[in-house]
């Protein structure tokens, strides 16, 4: 172990308080809250702030909450946790299961939530160690795609000094005690599609009076499938789905509308563009095929960036953190098709790191079937499945990734990096 922020981070997380960070995470998973509805859950965040001795504003894009400590003369590090969970009924049979009927903490936010509150105790704590600001952020609406930008429409950056360098970590499968970094492209840009297929309604019994929009969206919904398999070339990576369709109100009843929502994951915005162009005109080629009596109506909505970490920043980042953790827990997963809306902190350009912590529990991971990781994985239960369970044993390590992380990024107390 070389770095100096690799030295202090181990001290400084030498004796957390595991068993009060393990209560507050629990608290968190059985009170889980939906995007932009995170009160209860900034509330308890700034709390935590507050005790630690940060200067701390809620309500911020909503429900978003910052703290900042000012530790003399330095660079300004932003370490940021997402909060809110998923529209998910939990099946885990964990003892702190959710306690909210159909929401759940699927994607691991409450572990994010926690690893911040113990990183801004540890870093408050031992600030003798380091010189600059830190700023502490939870952001309200990562699922959605909206937090991160209603709190840069809030004004952050004005309220708050702007960040020199941005850290964030996201909790995923995989067997603990693996940390996976990637210079540059890290997560995917998702981009959500709807369809309206137009038909004309009528009796069940006389489909020749008709125009059946359901039969026209399933075969959209197969021709659809060409799109990433016969448009895309394949070095490039895309994925569509077809998330939700819906029609018809009763048995014997065409209806006179189908609606059909689609999820596109690109890594480029010129695929992205071609896929939605395809989307158009092949919805448009069935619905005339079929006769419909107008075109499709086709919008575009919600959209995540890509993330694309600093290179600079996150070799230094994983630098440390292989100190911190020891020789082959530093891993390189390469791009992967998730998505994020983190990227939007970075406004103007802000370098960034983004990483992954594993969380499946070892018995867990022991017991999926399968010989090699790839295998595994694909069998543990995932981020939002209603039986992703993150092992609480990761409560530490995620805490010294941040401080580690921030160490890494801040000033020492003799003046350097």
């Amino acid at each position: 172990m070389d770095s100096p922020a690799a030295r202090t981070a181990l001290d400084l997380t030498a004796d957390l308080p595991v068993p009060a960070l393990e209560d507050f995470y629990q608290d968190l998973h059985r009170h889980p809250e939906l995007s932009m509805r995170e009160h209860r859950t900034a509330a308890a965040l700034a709390d935590r702030f507050r005790a630690a001795g940060y200067d701390t504003v809620t309500g911020i894009g909503g429900t978003g909450v910052v703290g900042m400590l000012r530790n003399g003369p330095g660079p300004t590090v932003l370490l940021r946790a997402d909060m809110d969970a998923l529209p998910v009924q939990e099946e885990t049979g964990l003892p702190y299961a959710s306690r909210t009927p159909g929401v759940m903490h699927a994607c691991g936010h409450d572990l994010h939530v926690t690893w911040l509150a113990g990183a801004a105790q540890s870093l408050s704590a031992g600030r003798d160690t380091w010189s600059g600001t830190l700023l502490v952020l939870g952001q309200p609406a990562e699922e959605t795609g909206e937090g991160a930008a209603a709190m840069i429409e809030d004004h952050v950056y004005e309220r708050f000094p702007p960040p020199d360098v941005l850290l964030a970590q996201h909790a995923a499968p995989g067997p603990t005690g693996l940390y996976a970094h990637r210079p540059g492209l890290i997560m995917s840009a998702s981009t959500d599609v709807d369809i309206v297929v137009h038909g004309r309604g009528g009796h069940g019994s006389r489909p020749e009076s008709t125009v059946d929009p359901v039969v026209t969206a399933a075969y959209l919904v197969t021709r659809l499938q060409t799109v990433v398999s016969r448009e895309i070339a394949a070095r490039e990576q895309a994925v569509l789905t077809v998330g939700r369709i819906e029609a018809g109100t009763r048995h014997n009843i065409i209806p006179s509308e189908a609606r059909i929502a689609l999820n596109l994951r690109t890594q480029s915005d010129e695929v992205r563009e071609r896929m939605i162009t395809a989307i158009r005109r092949i919805a448009a080629g069935e619905c005339l095929a079929a006769g419909c009596p107008r075109e499709p109506d086709i919008t575009v909505g919600n959209s995540f960036p890509v993330t694309v970490n600093d290179p600079d920043t996150d070799r230094r980042i994983a630098t440390v953190h292989g100190e911190v953790f020891g020789t082959g827990t530093i891993l390189d997963p390469g791009p992967a098709m998730g998505s994020e809306d983190f990227p939007r902190l970075a406004e103007g350009g802000i370098p960034y790191s983004y990483w992954f912590v594993t969380s499946t529990p070892a018995e867990v991971w022991d017991a999926a079937p399968g010989d090699d990781l790839m295998e595994k994985f694909a069998a543990v239960p995932s981020n939002h499945s209603p039986r992703f369970a993150p092992d609480p044993r990761t409560l530490a390590p995620g805490v010294r990734t941040l401080v580690s992380g921030a160490l890494a990024c801040l000033t020492g107390p003799e003046g350097s990096a």
